[in-house]
């Protein structure tokens, strides 16, 4: 795994930079709210001090419209920061959002097992930590020495007993941080663990269910969730012992200050407004280290999901858009390509070499675990390589800008899964549907038919994955998807696995019109029934191309040689 840059120059540090005078504005803001803070303890100052004094009641009433205009004020600016600082994370998430979209997919196709939507949640936790409560602490610490200051100017004891409060509530933050660390990354990583275990469960419910396994399954899973359970609990506690904790001291600072000042004013050395304005001033100083405290497990989950962000982004680095290349006319170049499956390092492809002519009909087989399907992702740049090239009309697959070149490609994997959607909605890949190429592209498939029967035809919903098809129907839309848009390769990875006599016969009447269009056609089977079609076959065994040429070719060197008579020897 690629290091972890420096922080100072990472990509969503940069996007957050981008709303750097948001944040500017919101700190000003903050400077106006945090003078008006002020209010409550000159309130008080002039109250005990003029009002009970003179006994003058105009001085009250219009001290009292003060505040009450000065508070207005305050509770204004406070909703425009708010305001602010929702728009900065909707901002930053919307930034963020489809480039994190893409490197999800990037990282499923790399590593599949690791494939999850955490990245998005991560977003969403930044993106709630900068518009919540927590981040209003951040702006008013800056804060707390000038609220101190103002206690030294009404009593040096009083500005010294503020400062010896301070440092005991940042150190409780700073215990707080120690002891909920490593309880809240165990959490953590206990949480995922349990949602892509439960996730993989979900999509084998299927075979759960028929093989009795669901307790067995829901044990494991429920192993994972206590672990986070237990984890996630022990950091509440200490978090909530402590976030209590700073709670009650400030608290008790603010009545022990009140009781110095009660002192210094029966002596003499300062007023009884200064002893009030003296325990609010306290309270003020106190709350940002207070805020910090009890938030401190939102921050903590906000700083490990940018780590994470920052660590997935570093690893999957947004690459330049390449230069357009021409439509690819499809020519297929495999020049000594060695592919490692994620999470393996044992190749499945070894220095395989072959080229394939432009409309031509190739069938890949071999026996199971031979390295087809490996063929098949690295031809579609779907996995990367460990070493060679895989070039297509001469251009190195890389070159080419995927969103173009996926339009040119057609791809029937072994495993169909269609999307949530209706039909039409299905072959047309989500696109801004054609309904005459759907239409064609069903008919060349050889699903026109079948789709008719449905309920409401070509606009029949399927649901999640096409649960609502057969397994046959799911590999004849998904034939039909490979074909849609007039594409120049298409791979078709066992296509007939699940198909009955009638839909083999569509597919060889397929691929026939796919040779009569001029396209590229990969055909990986089992089945030797449908290599009638092929033009080429390549043989792979153990990961090596052991034979390639023509059909009959290959056909002849793979026919069983006639047994050799003995009987005339032993007469």
């Amino acid at each position: 795994m690629t290091k972890l840059k420096n922080p100072q120059s990472s990509e969503l540090l940069e996007v957050i930079k981008t709303s750097k005078h948001a944040f500017y504005f919101a700190g000003l803001v903050s400077l106006f709210i945090n003078l008006l803070m002020l209010v409550p303890s000159l309130y008080m100052l002039q109250l005990y001090d003029r009002v009970l004094a003179s006994r003058s009641q105009e001085t009250l009433l219009m001290l009292t419209l003060i505040v009450v205009v000065m508070f207005g004020v305050m509770g204004t600016l406070e909703f425009v920061r708010s305001r602010i600082l929702i728009r900065v994370g909707n901002t930053i998430d919307s930034k963020m959002s489809t480039r994190l979209f893409n490197t999800m997919f990037a990282l499923a196709n790399k590593t599949p097992g690791k494939s999850t939507s955490q990245p998005l949640s991560d977003l969403t936790q930044i993106r709630q930590f900068l518009t919540g409560t927590p981040l209003f602490a951040f702006f008013d610490a800056p804060w707390i020495p000038i609220y101190i200051a103002i206690m030294f100017m009404f009593h040096y004891w009083l500005g010294w007993f503020a400062i010896f409060a301070a440092i005991i509530a940042f150190a409780l933050t700073i215990i707080n941080e120690k002891r909920t660390k490593k309880s809240l990354e165990e959490s953590n990583r206990y949480f995922q663990q349990s949602q892509s275990f439960i996730q993989t469960s979900l999509r084998n419910s299927e075979i759960i269910e028929a093989m009795g396994m669901h307790a067995n399954v829901r044990n494991r899973w429920y192993k994972r969730y206590i672990a986070f359970l237990n984890e996630q609990s022990r950091a509440s506690d200490e978090a909530g012992l402590w976030s209590n904790l700073s709670k009650t001291t400030r608290m008790l600072m603010q009545s022990l200050v009140l009781g110095l000042g009660g002192y210094l004013a029966i002596v003499g050395e300062m007023s009884p407004g200064m002893m009030i304005a003296g325990s609010i001033l306290m309270g003020r100083a106190l709350a940002p280290i207070d805020l910090m405290t009890s938030t401190w497990k939102q921050f903590s989950g906000a700083r490990s999901a940018y780590a994470r962000l920052n660590k997935l982004l570093d690893e999957f680095p947004e690459a330049a858009k390449p230069t357009p290349l021409p439509d690819p006319k499809g020519f297929i170049d495999l020049e000594s390509i060695v592919v490692l499956p994620p999470e393996s390092k044992v190749p499945s492809l070894k220095g395989i070499s072959l080229s394939i002519k432009a409309g031509e009909i190739v069938g890949i087989i071999g026996p199971s675990a031979a390295g087809k399907s490996s063929l098949a992702r690295a031809v579609l740049g779907v996995w990367p390589l460990y070493s060679g090239k895989v070039r297509i009309d001469g251009a190195e697959i890389g070159h080419y800008d995927r969103g173009i070149l996926g339009s040119f490609i057609g791809y029937l994997p072994q495993d169909i899964e269609l999307f949530d959607g209706t039909i039409t909605e299905n072959i047309a890949r989500y696109e801004d549907p054609k309904p005459e190429m759907v239409v064609e592209a069903a008919m060349v498939a050889g699903v026109h038919e079948m789709i008719l029967q449905l309920p409401k035809g070509y606009d029949t919903p399927i649901g999640p994955g096409g649960v609502a098809l057969s397994g046959g129907q799911r590999q004849r839309i998904g034939l039909a998807r490979a074909l849609y848009g007039y594409p120049k390769i298409v791979v078709l990875d066992e296509p007939n696995s699940n198909l009955d006599d009638a839909g083999e016969r569509a597919l060889v009447q397929a691929v026939s019109e796919m040779k009569k269009r001029n396209i590229t056609v990969l055909l990986i089977t089992h089945r030797p029934s449908i290599l009638g079609i092929a033009d080429k076959i390549a043989l792979l065994r153990e990961g090596q191309l052991q034979l390639f040429g023509t059909r009959d070719e290959v056909m002849a060197a793979l026919a069983p040689k006639p047994a050799v008579s003995t009987q005339g020897n032993e007469a």
